[in-house]
């Protein structure tokens, strides 16, 4: 197995494996249709170089399968080049439908194919590629032991981040909501420690790569595969058990959009001036604050980090009572909301959208 990912990852830090295509929109979600204007880098030449949309199409290679019904009653859509006679599109079906997966399964159709062809549909000396709802593997065993399984996995990951939400950035770069927010991609992004998209020089700290390589991590062990190796991604994105159960919930059971909490004080003549909400964000991402004052009041509503000292945010008004404010959550995994009170007694309410 060490010789196999050796391999792997000496093709992959070439910037030789794996032609990733994807949305250059919001990220993922239920839907493929908002990812169909734009597509993502290819890292089987030189980086930023496009994989041709067509080219899948006007491969040489001809295929055998279709839609399949797998044991699991799902059914996959599985296409085995013609050049693979040992190899069935119910293996390989088989093989996706036991993968950790949600719906986008079905979204999925997978290309089984030589090495030379993968190569040619992919790029040079690719192993494999994915593009929005389509992936394209080798289904060949290699000299040094390679497995065709490890880079399914691999580019399976990058299919689950085309169908999950991160805003406000892009899962399939950033990796989902969940895993980037326990692998800390935000601050990483901050301190120029992670470079979402690149699939360059900076492969290793994509952010993107690390999740696909996370979700091949997570699937493996639940299939019995222990040995963890980690070649092709920098060390310090090696999943921990937080950020292996974090990206298991990004798969099984995504996050699709914020929570909101309202919360309520009435000031009066013998109330406390300040009130402190604490506030837990356990994932990064866009925080929306709103403080609803009585008429006459002028109190200040703002968003404080968790040493109660350092304000991040302070609520501007944006009717005669009303005041609000947005802020990114990077990292700070618990926050308060402070509201001083001036001018007018009464009611306030805070309303708190985070994700």
């Amino acid at each position: 197995m060490a010789s196999a990912r050796t391999r792997l990852a000496a093709l992959l830090i070439g910037g030789l494996v794996a032609a990733v295509i994807a949305g250059a929109g919001a990220g993922g979600g239920s839907s493929a249709s908002a990812h169909d204007t734009g597509y993502a880098r290819s890292i089987d030449g030189q980086a930023g170089s496009g994989l041709r949309v067509d080219r899948l199409a006007r491969a040489a290679a001809t295929w055998r399968g279709g839609p399949i019904t797998a044991s699991t009653g799902e059914i996959v859509n599985v296409l085995v080049s013609d050049s693979l006679p040992a190899e069935t599109p119910e293996k390989w079906a088989e093989f996706l439908a036991g993968l950790t997966h949600g719906p986008e399964l079905s979204a999925l159709t997978t290309s089984i194919a030589t090495l030379d062809e993968v190569q040619d549909i992919c790029g040079g000396r690719a192993l494999g590629c994915y593009r929005g709802n389509e992936m394209v593997s080798f289904g060949e065993a290699m000299i040094d032991g390679t497995t065709a399984e490890e880079v399914v996995r691999h580019e399976y990951g990058h299919h689950v981040a085309y169908h999950r939400v991160n805003t406000p950035w892009t899962a399939i770069d950033w990796g989902p909501k969940n895993w980037a927010s326990a692998a800390t991609v935000c601050p990483r992004v901050s301190r120029r420690e992670a470079f979402p998209g690149d699939e360059g020089s900076n492969y290793s700290q994509n952010p993107g790569e690390a999740w696909a390589e996370t979700y091949r991590l997570l699937d493996e062990r639940k299939a019995g595969i222990t040995t963890a190796n980690w070649p092709i991604i920098a060390p310090s994105f090696y999943p921990n058990d937080t950020a292996l159960v974090a990206a298991e919930r990004d798969v099984l059971q995504p996050w699709t959009e914020n929570r909101t909490a309202v919360f309520k004080r009435t000031f009066g003549k013998k109330t406390k001036k300040v009130w402190w909400i604490p506030l837990r964000t356990p994932l990064d991402g866009e925080l929306r604050l709103a403080g609803l004052v009585p008429n006459g009041g002028l109190h200040e509503v703002a968003l404080v980090a968790a040493n109660r000292t350092t304000v991040l945010k302070r609520a501007q008004w944006v009717s005669q009572r009303l005041k609000r404010t947005e802020a990114t959550v990077c990292g700070q995994r618990s926050l308060f909301v402070r509201v001083t009170q001036s001018g007018a007694l009464g009611r306030v309410t805070v309303t708190v959208s985070a994700p």
